[in-house]
């Protein structure tokens, strides 16, 4: 079945840029949270950066109308029944994502693919949680989505190849460039970046060196466009640490092991750009 109408569960930054492409890319879009303020807030955010779009003379003002005029607001998740393809974007917690996922299966028609924009967790489990773990696939979009190119895909055990081939097709359509990837945890992006961030982390730590050094060592020694804790900041440095504790776990490996640093950030609620202050401060 073709796919018409996109919902997206989960309105905050990544929910907001998967929908902001998906309309951008002529789709409706219902545009889910549990609040009518989460959602406005979502749609604020679209219509900022679509506006700077505007001034940069990248988009016109007719074209972002249009692509304003086919989102649509929602805050019950019942709203999966008006949609082709359902992807959730809510925080990185494997309970909260299976019992989000339990409720769009039984709200969703049977023929509509699940997808979760996890960056760790393992598809395999939340798929189970369903009754369609065939048409249960992870859609990993980088941060921020309108301007990052790859998408993870990532099959659970049971997924088939219909439903890989069909969200494939979907991430080129949404001008993304989609990479298989298979259910391990951390997939390939994490696995590899979150590590490093803890090392960066480490070396603090340690005294070895301050953030600043750090960052700077590897943006002119490295040719990396940011700095890791700079990065760490970006991301969340909560979601840094639930992520590494999923990789600890899942692997049993202590190079997983998350910095002591990292955790004494986060019960501190430095928690980074968004809350103010984490390696750095902000205003």
């Amino acid at each position: 079945m073709a796919i018409e109408t996109i919902m997206v569960v989960g309105a905050g930054q990544m929910g907001n840029g998967i929908a902001q492409v998906a309309a951008q890319s002529g789709y409706s879009v219902i545009l889910n949270d549990i609040s009518t303020e989460v959602v406005e807030g979502g749609r604020e955010a679209i219509t900022a950066r679509l506006e700077r779009l505007v001034a940069k003379e990248r988009l016109t003002r007719e074209e972002k109308a249009g692509v304003l005029s086919r989102i649509r607001l929602s805050t019950e998740l019942d709203s999966a029944r008006q949609a082709d393809f359902v992807i959730e974007a809510i925080v990185e917690r494997l309970d909260v994502k299976c019992d989000v996922l339990r409720k769009l299966d039984d709200a969703a028609p049977s023929h509509v693919i699940l997808a979760s924009n996890t960056s760790s967790l393992p598809i395999t489990e939340m798929a189970a949680a369903t009754g369609r773990p065939d048409r249960v696939i992870g859609m990993h979009f980088m941060n921020p989505v309108p301007v990052m190119k790859l998408v993870e895909i990532i099959r659970g055990l049971q997924t088939s190849d219909a439903v890989y081939e069909t969200v494939e097709g979907l991430a080129r359509e949404l001008g993304k460039t989609p990479v298989e990837v298979q259910d391990f945890p951390g997939f390939v992006a994490n696995r590899v970046l979150m590590p490093m961030i803890n090392e960066a982390i480490y070396t603090v730590y340690e005294g070895v060196a301050a953030p600043e050094a750090v960052d700077e060592v590897m943006k002119l020694g490295m040719n990396h466009p940011m700095g890791p804790l700079q990065l760490a900041d970006f991301i969340g440095l909560d979601t840094c640490l639930y992520i590494m504790e999923t990789l600890y776990e899942g692997f049993g490996d202590s190079k997983y092991r998350p910095c002591p640093l990292l955790r004494k950030y986060v019960r501190a609620g430095w928690l980074g750009k968004k809350s103010g202050r984490g390696f750095y401060q902000y205003g």
